[in-house]
């Protein structure tokens, strides 16, 4: 898709991700699947803990905290916030050393659970966690961030964000969605929606997290301009391998270090949706 660039001084916004794997990851390991061979050997294959860094000019908002090395990721000063979908280790974990650091406190968004994670909540450090009610918006950097309920083995929030540029949601970890938060999608139209898709189209209803099935479904139902599968696991990076061309046209699957961006363009009135690839090693992401 051909790049566009803004020409005046307009607010960004974009959306990096970090990791697009499961709690697995790719490769798995022992595994001996096509994939998972491969991408022992070819890193642009490899999946890390799904994780995504929102980016509204320089204010940076850290979707999940799963990568371990948050500390070397991001120097002190250099990430703003972080929102949480919820309190499972591979979305956490990198908190646990993150916590410890001598910098500024940070604020961390997120469900209203009581157990959280180990002992995050007692011994918190640096991070100041602030509990969320699902459906209650509230301003951060510029956006209106309204966090949705989602369907998971622990309380789970979606986030939907509304900015001048467009409206982002980023939906993982469930499996098929609540109906309020259905109607509410429907309603409010996103432009570019992340869906958590961690299996290939099943037989039987899967737990916890979606197949292929269920997530076009949701893409049916709601029709977003574009739709991104992120949470994937190597059955499905096996299944879409031998299916090339078999998804739709504004259906998309992310990859580690792949960075979308929506710009606000006067002309035409909608915002555009602008894909790149961007090396985030040499950017120290």
């Amino acid at each position: 898709m051909e790049m566009i660039l803004p020409n005046d001084q307009s607010e960004t916004l974009s959306l990096r991700f970090l990791g697009t794997g499961n709690a697995p990851g790719v490769p798995v390991h022992g595994c001996r699947c096509d994939i998972c061979v491969k991408a022992t050997f070819n890193t642009e294959l490899r999946r890390e803990p799904c994780s995504a860094l929102l980016e509204i000019n320089e204010y940076k908002i850290l979707l999940d905290a799963g990568l371990p090395d948050l500390k070397q990721r991001f120097p002190d000063g250099t990430l703003h916030s972080i929102l949480l979908t919820h309190y499972h280790p591979d979305h956490v974990q990198g908190l646990f050393p993150l916590r410890w650091g001598l910098g500024q406190v940070l604020p961390v968004y997120g469900p209203d659970d009581q157990e959280g994670c180990g002992d995050l909540f007692k011994n918190h450090g640096i991070l100041d966690f602030i509990k969320l009610a699902p459906f209650q918006s509230f301003e951060l950097a510029g956006l209106i961030v309204t966090p949705v309920p989602l369907l998971h083995s622990k309380r789970t929030l979606g986030y939907c964000f509304e900015h001048d540029s467009g409206k982002l949601a980023y939906l993982t970890d469930t499996v098929g969605l609540p109906q309020k938060t259905q109607s509410f999608l429907k309603q409010w139209k996103p432009d570019l929606m992340v869906l958590d898709c961690s299996f290939p189209p099943m037989d039987k209803a899967p737990k916890n997290h979606n197949d292929l099935n269920l997530a076009l479904e949701a893409y049916t139902a709601i029709k977003p301009k574009k739709l991104l599968l992120t949470h994937i696991g190597h059955e499905l990076d096996v299944w879409l391998n031998e299916h090339e061309g078999d998804l739709p046209d504004a259906v998309g699957i992310a990859r580690d270090k792949d960075r979308y961006g929506m710009l606000p363009i006067k002309k035409p009135a909608e915002p555009y949706l602008i894909y790149q690839k961007a090396n985030l090693s040499e950017a120290g992401l």
